[in-house]
């Protein structure tokens, strides 16, 4: 009795352990045709930091010869919740990038490691270095659009406060 309650249960058991193996599989398939649009990000990312670290640089150099330089468009006719939401418009895009390109310097690090896990698993360890290279060397990249991302959000929302409490003064609005 006991034998045939064991075939049973290792029956019952092939189908979920079945129903496993698929849901592994597709879910691996899914992530792996993730790693290419992710990298592309991460490059997009990288770039855009580059330049808009470039302008930030720009501005800085212009606010140095220039004292009274805005870059805050304070037409007389916009109200002041309209200019705090163009100075949001201005660092929300900066802010962003700073906040995601670190998931996706962690996507593109993690897609890559259970084939390199696999790979050293099998004794294949030339193969895994050339996957974690090339895994590391994508979040390196997001970690540096990151940063830049960062201080360049911290420093132009400074700026743009400053700009919008002048505006403040000037209105005669200033707490």
């Amino acid at each position: 009795m006991a034998g045939i309650a064991q075939a049973g249960a290792r029956a019952a058991s092939y189908p979920r352990k079945r129903m496993n193996m698929i849901l592994e599989t597709g879910f691996s398939q899914v992530a792996q045709s993730l790693l290419w649009p992710v990298l592309v990000l991460v490059g997009l990312a990288f770039v855009y930091a580059l330049w808009v670290g470039g302008a930030t640089l720009m501005e800085a150099w212009q606010r140095w010869r220039q004292p009274q330089y805005r870059s805050l468009g304070a037409a007389p006719h916009l109200s002041m919740e309209e200019l705090e939401l163009q100075l949001v418009r201005q660092v929300e895009p900066v802010r962003l990038l700073s906040r995601l390109s670190p998931m996706l310097g962690l996507i593109a690090t993690m897609i890559p490691l259970g084939p390199a896990l696999q790979s050293v698993a099998a004794g294949n360890g030339q193969q895994a270095l050339a996957v974690f290279s090339g895994a590391f060397a994508g979040v390196v990249l997001a970690l540096a659009a990151a940063s830049v991302g960062l201080v360049v959000y911290s420093v132009r929302r400074r700026w743009l406060l400053a700009e919008l409490l002048v505006v403040r003064k000037e209105r005669g609005v200033a707490q």
